[in-house]
């Protein structure tokens, strides 16, 4: 561009003053008094409630369908499929009993016997998963992936397939007009045989609604590597691996989830923490597998109060997220299990803020890194944090401070 030389402005011819008395020339001469512009105060945030938090978006990872429904469904499913094995019929008494195991996980498993015993017909399926999506919804998560282990649903002569037809249908119905997508993940019982077909099961519905593959269960005695074939066949696939792990046993069914099975996320990870060294008089000393953990940016699926509940975590003060999220790991929190821990994601993260003192930014970063994380397709994950995440926090965060018009 050319430069534009600046106009020269001549002097004004201003004629010789004639000078009056020295008071005269103060009252004349002084400035106009220029008043300072007045400022608005900055709006204060809105305050850390747990009504205020279930209304910003929110995304949800880890949740499972079976650990997620609402006591008076299992009774009347249970009703109408002649499964006689509940401890109680009334809603709020069983609601209690199912979220009455603590520090132990295989005791905090045993509740899912009640949950799958009536999840076993096609209209059980979609009622289950249709109340999923609009509680999820109710409480303000707008993107969801709710996992499920189909080889558990089959004992009523359902197909494997029909399975998962139910449940997409449920999922399908309970979003719709509810502001909120919800996904499904698969997963294969690591205790059992049948990892490889439920791979498959995982890959050929992936235009319908399955976004991954996953396993579960009892982590001792049954590593990943038991699965190899099944996680190798999903990457080959060019499809998405979730796996549980590190969170019944240690690092080393972390590292084989990672550096032998490939998994592009890791369902709790918590025990992580034993490879970092924490003193109070130096900064933490992360080991190898952390270190590569954290570089590789890859995502731990963090459930606060199931971790406490079955003994992978002392307590939420105590829950290694704190440290965690200070040294920027791809941390982000989750539920689990709704029904069994007595949670939703928004008291999650009112959780978080007593133990923590977590503010708006802190669960802002914790919902973006769990929506940079998620198998949706990028341009899917880019809409949603730009039009819904980015924008709902912001109407909670304080208004910066303008001139008064």
């Amino acid at each position: 561009m050319p430069q534009i030389p600046e106009p020269q402005i001549p002097e004004p011819q201003i004629p010789e003053p004639q000078i009056p008395e020295p008071q005269a020339v103060a009252q004349d001469a002084r400035e106009p008094q220029v008043r300072a512009p007045q400022v608005r105060e900055p709006e204060a945030p809105a305050p850390l409630t747990l009504a205020a938090i279930r209304q910003v978006p929110k995304v949800l990872l880890h949740d499972h369908l079976d650990g997620g429904l609402r006591p008076q469904t299992i009774i009347d499913l249970a009703a109408e499929q002649g499964y006689h094995d509940l401890p109680t019929a009334d809603a709020g008494d069983l609601g209690k009993l199912m979220s009455g195991a603590k520090g132990n996980l295989e005791l905090y498993l045993e509740a899912f016997r009640h949950t799958v015993g009536v999840m076993q017909n096609r209209d059980a399926l979609v009622r289950v998963a249709a109340e999923c999506a609009a509680d999820l919804a109710a409480d303000g998560v707008v993107y969801a992936e709710v996992r499920f282990a189909p080889e558990l649903h089959v004992s009523g002569g359902l197909s494997l397939d029909q399975v998962v037809d139910a449940v997409l249908e449920g999922f399908r119905r309970g979003s719709a007009d509810r502001g909120i997508t919800v996904y499904a993940l698969l997963t294969a019982m690591r205790t059992a045989a049948r990892s490889a077909e439920i791979a498959e099961l995982a890959v050929r519905h992936r235009d319908a609604g399955v976004v991954g593959f996953d396993i579960a269960g009892a982590e001792a005695g049954s590593p990943p590597s038991r699965h190899l074939d099944a996680f190798q066949y999903v990457a080959r696939e060019n499809f998405h691996i979730t796996i549980h792990a590190g969170e019944g046993f240690g690092l080393p069914s972390i590292w084989e989830a990672v550096q032998w099975c490939g998994t592009d996320r890791l369902g709790h990870g918590v025990r992580i923490i034993d490879d970092i060294r924490a003193a109070p008089d130096r900064p933490p000393a992360l080991g190898r597998l952390a270190s590569y953990i954290r570089d590789c940016r890859i995502p731990l699926e963090m459930c606060p109060t199931s971790n406490v509940q079955t003994g992978a975590a002392p307590s939420i003060a105590g829950h290694p997220i704190g440290l965690l999220r200070q040294l920027s790991f791809r941390v982000t929190v989750n539920t689990d299990n709704r029904l069994m821990s007595g949670v939703t994601l928004s008291s999650e993260f009112l959780a978080l803020t007593a133990a923590f003192g977590y503010g708006w930014g802190d669960i802002e970063w914790l919902t973006l890194n769990a929506m940079k994380s998620a198998f949706a397709p990028f341009d899917e994950r880019l809409r949603l944090i730009n039009r819904v995440i980015k924008p709902g926090f912001d109407a909670v965060r304080p208004a910066p401070a303008v001139p008064a018009a």
